[in-house]
């Protein structure tokens, strides 16, 4: 697919574009061949012209936030791929206890605004590595909480490149699920609703959250997190170590030695790597313990 147009529109935008760019640059696993097009778009209005572009020329796009949550092929991204930047990534107070929020910010952004403001309900989120536009969109959640705690509304760009808003109760929060992973629209904008507390009891959730993650998660090597759903009635890093396959190694890729739930990009794994190791994974799980394990990786 030919994602010329959309490069040059972007150029003339005065957006950051780049053609055949690495994405193994914006993914937490350092993994991925390259875009066609690659483009961060700062502003409202610039990323509706963007979109409303995609349509007309029939150019694949897809949004991505910090990519913590991505396993991008070797063979690359043949179509557009959209960053939030600039405005989309701003956070202000609308009264005491509501925030907006731009969908490109960083979590640890979101997380740290609450803390100076005096504002309790997302320390569960400190030390998630995503954007808040991809928080959302997957319902991400730790220690009792998510998203769908705090979240009061979501504003966003249809397919169609038309400005939206989804309140609360339409959101169809569930475990890694939102409305949004079926409607086609792009997350720009949320509105959270906290609760007023003492700095000090919010800091030290926070560090109490950051140290247990620390101490249980790979964070020194590169990964995307948690590779597995939950299944009900157990939990995946458990059922993968009690079938031996703590440390497991498939070319670069490994299930991480500190916490089987993840794997990790140990030295140089390709997409290919990473996929063959969660093949073996799910099959010996299956096999020796009669439970599916369904990815919670997004593989594009």
């Amino acid at each position: 697919m030919d994602t010329t147009i959309i490069y040059n529109l972007a150029k003339v935008l005065e957006c950051d574009a780049r053609k055949n760019e690495p994405m193994s640059r914006h993914t937490t696993f350092k993994i991925g061949g390259n875009a066609s097009t690659y483009v961060k778009v700062g502003t409202l209005s610039k990323l509706s012209t963007i979109i409303k572009e995609c349509k007309n020329s029939e150019i694949d796009f897809m949004i991505i936030g910090n990519g913590s949550n991505l396993l991008v092929s070797d063979d690359g991204l043949d179509k557009a791929v959209i960053r939030l930047d600039g405005e989309l990534r701003n956070i202000v107070l609308l009264d005491e206890t509501t925030i907006y929020c731009g969908a490109g910010a960083s979590l640890a952004a979101l997380c740290k605004f609450a803390l100076k403001n005096g504002l309790s309900g997302l320390e569960f989120a400190w030390g998630i590595p995503g954007t808040v536009g991809g928080a959302v969109f997957m319902n991400a959640g730790a220690y009792g909480g998510e998203m769908k705690d705090v979240v009061y509304s979501v504003s966003h760009i249809t397919k169609e490149g038309e400005i939206g808003r989804t309140d609360k109760d339409k959101l169809e929060f569930g475990y890694r699920n939102s409305v949004y992973r079926s409607n086609g629209c792009i997350i720009t904008g949320i509105t959270l609703k906290l609760n007023k507390a003492q700095k000090s009891e919010i800091q030290e959730k926070m560090d109490d959250f950051l140290s247990r993650r620390a101490s249980k998660q790979p964070l020194e090597f590169p990964s995307a997190g948690s590779v597995f759903k939950r299944p009900e009635g157990a939990f995946a890093g458990t059922l993968i170590e009690q079938c031996g396959l703590k440390g497991k190694t498939v070319g670069g890729a490994q299930v991480s030695e500190k916490h089987a739930g993840f794997i990790i990009n140990k030295s140089n794994a390709t997409a290919k790597d990473v996929k063959n190791l969660i093949k073996e994974i799910q099959n010996t799980v299956k096999s020796e313990t009669d439970f599916d394990l369904e990815c919670e990786l997004i593989m594009i």
